[in-house]
């Protein structure tokens, strides 16, 4: 068994445009200073990161990786879940994505979905100039306007879906492939690969490829109603990637799990500060341990009632808490005895 690595803090939800959270330097030392030894830098940012000059320099990563360490933390993983969106979009979408691309590439769908899948590519080759084994983003999402069968789907419609998005992530899957990367979908309710059976069905469709895994989050599959500790039994091999973050769901009389389009303090399912949701993170890290885990457990804070700050805080001791230094020993090694094959025989009566 592996001891799981952490905590580290996805940087996406507290970059700004003020000190010390609009320079990687800043964010670096803002997050050693609240215990945290691993940072997840979203490769968006250009107030904290080059993707495309990391891609093409090693010496760039080094520097950045230098950054990092002066205060503490190692770089976990890369994230690409805007670009990884737009690299399978319906068109229902195309007016909210715009934000995600270049200014420039606003309207155009085509233009945005070349922009993402040069992005992957480049994040392939920056996490191995990094020494990563392991990038976090989204599927994207073409069929995800259909996930209710009503209106009626035509037959077919959803086999279509699948077949086009492995046509489009199957050369992304093999650049990472050559990086010795590991690609960690985000299961996530929005994108096409939100559940088991969906990741099953992409799986099958891009022929087992051995870089597409799983990045698991729980509270995406308490919103569902999925259970999250059945989900590491069956897809454990998959899991290459961890953000820990809480979430609750309270049923109502009024409005489920599809939110009735309020807000999210209104809505029977949100997500919550670490500790203040309804996660067994208590299980979850001791399935982590049992299954060999080989990764980082990143805290990616939400939450519609604490300040991110206190969550920041509370989170790394959280998931330190929640770390198992696995055993390296039995605990009744000392009333066992060495392995001698005749004595065996012996006590089955043979």
């Amino acid at each position: 068994m592996k001891t799981i690595k952490g905590p580290g803090i996805f940087l996406a939800q507290f970059a700004g445009d003020a000190a010390p959270f609009n320079t990687l330097d800043g964010m670096a030392g803002w997050a050693a200073g609240h215990g945290y030894v691993g940072i997840q830098i979203p490769s968006w940012d250009g107030r904290l990161f080059d993707l495309e000059r990391a891609a093409e320099s090693k010496a760039y990563c080094d520097e950045v990786k230098g950054i990092a360490a002066r205060h503490g933390p190692a770089i976990t993983e890369l994230s690409t879940h805007l670009q990884g969106q737009l690299v399978a979009s319906h068109r229902a979408f195309d007016t909210l994505l715009d934000a995600f691309a270049p200014p420039n590439l606003a309207g155009d769908a085509k233009a945005k979905a070349a922009w993402a899948v040069q992005q992957l590519q480049w994040a392939a080759k920056a996490s191995r100039n990094l020494g990563l084994t392991a990038h976090a983003t989204f599927s994207g999402a073409l069929a995800w306007p259909f996930f209710y069968p009503w209106p009626q789907r035509p037959a077919g419609l959803i086999d279509e879906a699948f077949k086009e998005l492995a046509r489009r992530w199957t050369p992304i899957l093999n650049a990472f492939d050559e990086a010795g990367v590991d690609v960690c979908f985000e299961l996530h309710p929005g994108e096409d690969l939100h559940d088991g059976a969906t990741f099953e069905r992409f799986l099958a469709a891009v022929g087992d490829h051995k870089r597409a895994n799983i990045l698991y989050d729980p509270s995406h599959m308490v919103l569902q109603q999925l259970d999250y500790l059945a989900f590491l039994d069956l897809y454990h091999e998959r899991v290459r990637a961890f953000h820990v973050k809480d979430a609750e769901f309270r049923s109502s009389g009024r409005v489920g799990v599809y939110g009735g389009y309020q807000d999210w303090i209104d809505r029977p399912g949100r997500f919550r500060s670490l500790g203040d949701g309804q996660v067994d993170f208590t299980q979850a890290f001791s399935k982590m341990a049992q299954y060999d885990y080989p990764g980082w457990a990143v805290v990616e804070w939400e939450c519609c009632i604490k300040h991110p700050e206190q969550g920041a805080a509370e989170g790394a001791v959280f998931v330190r808490e929640h770390i198992i230094r696995v055993t390296d020993k039995a605990f009744d090694d000392f009333a066992g005895g060495k392995a001698d094959a005749e004595k065996n025989r012996k006590i089955l009566g043979l």
